[in-house]
């Protein structure tokens, strides 16, 4: 294993190219987090997790330099769409900075409003949930949102976009399970 060079443990944000290249190599699952309201919003995110299976949580880590970052704030509820391998043109979409804001910014890309809230939710995604804003918290130059899972729907005839190395990719679907909504 190589000895990592003189330095770098004690200074890990002096490069932050270096650190990109470095967190590339772990790969993730692609989504659209989404809130809805009067100025609905989208962003494309790699970093999302679960956390807990009691209570249901699920964790986003945004910028605080991003718009999604005050929108989440105050919103009371987010949505997330888990994009499926074809949807790579949607991830581009979302991660653009150019891309029109509010409405617009949904506009050619097929979605439905989450049924328990006014979340849009991306068609063809092989996961949707509905969460509930639970917490948030300071982590440097990003905020941990945490939402409660207070619905879900999979969909499972598709594979998983994948993000690795700055490219997107995917996997096979395993095509054994059935689709099901659930609330919880």
């Amino acid at each position: 294993m190589p000895e990592p060079p003189s330095g770098t443990a004690t200074r890990p944000t002096a490069d932050r190219r270096l650190l990109r290249t470095a967190f590339a190599a772990f790969a993730t699952g692609v989504t659209v987090v989404t809130v809805g309201g009067t100025q609905p919003h989208g962003m494309t995110a790699n970093s999302f997790t679960s956390v807990s299976l009691d209570p249901p949580l699920v964790l986003v880590c945004v910028d605080r330099e991003a718009m999604m970052h005050e929108r989440l704030a105050h919103a009371g509820g987010f949505g997330v769409s888990v994009l499926a391998a074809h949807q790579d043109a949607v991830a581009r979409h979302f991660a653009d900075r150019s891309r029109p804001r509010g409405s617009a910014e949904f506009e050619g890309v097929p979605c439905s409003p989450a049924p328990h809230s006014d979340a849009p939710l991306i068609d063809g995604a092989i996961l949707w949930l509905e969460c509930g804003l639970w917490r948030a918290y300071d982590a440097g130059d990003h905020s941990i949102f945490l939402g409660q899972v207070r619905a879900l729907c999979r969909h499972d005839q598709e594979a998983a976009l994948l993000f690795f190395d700055g490219r997107y990719d995917h996997l096979p679907a395993d095509r054994t399970r059935s689709p099901f909504w659930r609330v919880l």
